[in-house]
């Protein structure tokens, strides 16, 4: 990699439960404003297609990976020139998957990443993926992570270990009042972890987010906590936004001489000593 010159984009967006058209208006618009500034690849929230929680309707809305849903994504791609990866459900193999797809500026799909780590209920309802993926693209080398994946800091080491330069993480961080009000689990936290992983790894780290409310059952509602944002090597924050839809913008333009600086500076990779941990 001879430096970076990138223009990031991360979409925040709310999502209509079920409806697939909606969302994909949704999507187009946020691309064409994404392109609008400039960017070179966005990024969207998980199940961004859908919305999270679709109860009995899952199976009916899970498309193919180059569905209809999957070829309209590509489309905006490709109208767009942008490199786009979007949260959606996949059914496969007679099962349903909580992925990401990943299509480059021409609208060819590069790439469809499985969640690898499910969280509680998803279990029930979804296959795990199988493993890391890695991404060659226009840009670099993109790792693909899902929610719940960034919270298990060796998976995204593994990315990085593979060459990932950027790691691009499609989620909906979610939470209820008592999750929020008694253990303050809040976007800023979400967005403290993003920039963590950016800095244990020495890479770049583009995390969207979903806002709005869904209702998985009668009297129980979540809140999605925003707070996407774009974080750099050093675990600076390049491009934030807090709460409501939005899009942030990250133009970032750094010489290998000074990633090569930073990274000397801090060897964290070098320095771990996995023999402590057997």
């Amino acid at each position: 990699m001879s430096g970076v010159a990138w223009t990031l984009a991360v979409v925040q967006m709310d999502c209509t439960t079920g409806d697939v058209e909606a969302n994909l208006a949704t999507i187009a618009r946020f691309a064409r404003a994404a392109a609008a500034q400039g960017a070179e690849l966005a990024v969207f929230p998980e199940c961004a297609t859908t919305g999270y929680f679709l109860g009995d309707r899952l199976e009916a809305l899970a498309e193919p990976p180059d569905g209809p849903a999957a070829r309209r994504l590509g489309a905006i791609a490709r109208e767009n020139g942008l490199t786009m990866a979007v949260g959606a459900y996949t059914r496969r193999e007679g099962g349903v998957y909580n992925s990401q797809l990943l299509f480059g500026p021409d609208g060819q799909c590069l790439a469809v990443y499985d969640k690898a780590h499910l969280f509680a209920s998803e279990r029930e309802v979804c296959r795990l993926g199988e493993g890391a993926r890695v991404a060659e693209t226009a840009l670099g080398r993109v790792g693909m992570t899902i929610c719940y994946d960034l919270i298990f800091a060796d998976y995204v080491r593994r990315l990085a270990d593979l060459g990932a330069e950027l790691i691009v993480n499609s989620t909906n961080w979610i939470g209820d009042a008592y999750q929020r009000e008694t253990w303050g689990w809040t976007g800023p936290v979400t967005q403290a972890l993003a920039a963590t992983r950016a800095l244990e790894n020495g890479t770049f780290v583009a995390m969207a987010n979903r806002v709005g409310e869904e209702e998985p059952a009668p009297g129980l509602t979540f809140t999605s906590l925003g707070h996407s944002c774009i974080a750099g090597p050093s675990g600076k924050i390049l491009a934030a936004l807090s709460e409501g839809e939005g899009l942030a913008v990250a133009r970032i333009d750094i010489a290998q001489e000074d990633l090569d600086r930073w990274r000397a500076i801090a060897t964290y990779r070098a320095d771990r000593r996995p023999e402590l941990l057997e």
